[in-house]
């Protein structure tokens, strides 16, 4: 079994919860996600499946887009509703303020990861020394909004909320996103739900909860549910080897442009051996004029 799962995270699971699960479900070992997501978080969490792990740091690498709830008035150690209150503060703020706020953060942003996260210090996951009390001083980190949209401003109700979607690069933390915000408008504030929509080419609409998983599994259709690698990896260009150049793929070498048709000299392209076999992922050397492996599969 190889290839990519759109799995639906339920609230509760952890990300490893999902693999360990999946594990059992589908009866193989060689699995791994893409991206953790916090227990309290839903959505989208594809999972790689067989000779389709080497495609979890690329996946992981792709833009994503979260619905999140922010709460206005309550900053939290865990940056979420989740977490202990250290602060409350009366909610003073119009909707042209939270509006202007909000769009202060689109482009590029130095966040400060939070110390409730699965980042190591000197090998140590962060969230690991919070619970212990420990805060270790973290650089900030350039991450990408590139879009962020504000689709609700409840602020007549005791809880002042404002719901958001964003589109951003790898790395970004929503929770930090949200605190955020709320210091900027003066009240703190701290990210009441999240939902994760997208990652990627794959979408909420087509994700699976493990029910749905289990459920496929004992009814033979579970391949309905994968996405073969070298459709995950569509969107580069498709180029063939020849003959020749089979024997050469056969050891992960790369191939020179005399051995390769159509040909496409800019990032990434899907390697097939003259058959159409998919082989792997290469990528063209303009020094040397070879196509390079990148991934091999």
């Amino acid at each position: 079994m190889n290839g990519v799962l759109n799995v639906y995270k339920e609230q509760g699971f952890t990300s490893h919860d999902v693999v360990a699960k999946l594990r059992g479900i589908l009866k193989t070992k060689k699995i791994g996600h893409t991206g953790t997501l916090d227990p309290d978080a839903v959505g989208v969490l594809p999972v790689c499946i067989g000779k389709a792990t080497k495609l979890c740091d690329l996946i992981t690498d792709w833009g994503k887009t979260y619905e999140a709830v922010m709460l206005l008035g309550t900053t939290t150690d865990t940056l979420d509703i989740s977490g202990k209150i250290v602060a409350q503060s009366e909610v003073n703020v119009s909707e042209v303020d939270v509006l202007k706020a909000c769009n202060e953060f689109i482009g590029e942003y130095e966040q400060i990861p939070p110390m409730y996260s699965a980042l190591k210090h000197n090998g140590q996951k962060l969230y690991e020394l919070a619970r212990k009390g420990i805060e270790i001083e973290r650089k900030p980190r350039t991450v990408h909004i590139n879009t962020l949209r504000v689709n609700d401003i409840n602020l007549s109700d005791k809880q002042k909320t404002v719901t958001i979607t964003v589109d951003c690069s790898k790395g970004t933390y929503i929770r930090t996103l949200c605190h955020d915000v709320g210091e900027k408008l003066g009240c703190g504030g701290c990210m009441e739900e999240l939902l994760r929509t997208k990652v990627g080419r794959f979408s909420l609409e087509e994700s699976h909860t493990l029910s749905e998983v289990q459920a496929a599994m004992e009814e033979g259709t579970i391949q309905d549910q994968i996405y073969p690698v070298e459709q995950v990896l569509a969107d580069y260009p498709a180029v063939y080897a020849d003959s020749y150049g089979d024997r050469l793929l056969l050891n992960g070498n790369p191939l020179s442009e005399n051995l390769v048709s159509p040909q496409h000299k800019e990032g990434w392209v899907r390697m097939y051996a003259s058959d159409k076999t998919f082989t792997g992922i290469f990528q063209w050397d303009k020094g040397k004029k070879k196509y390079y492996p990148v991934k091999m599969f």
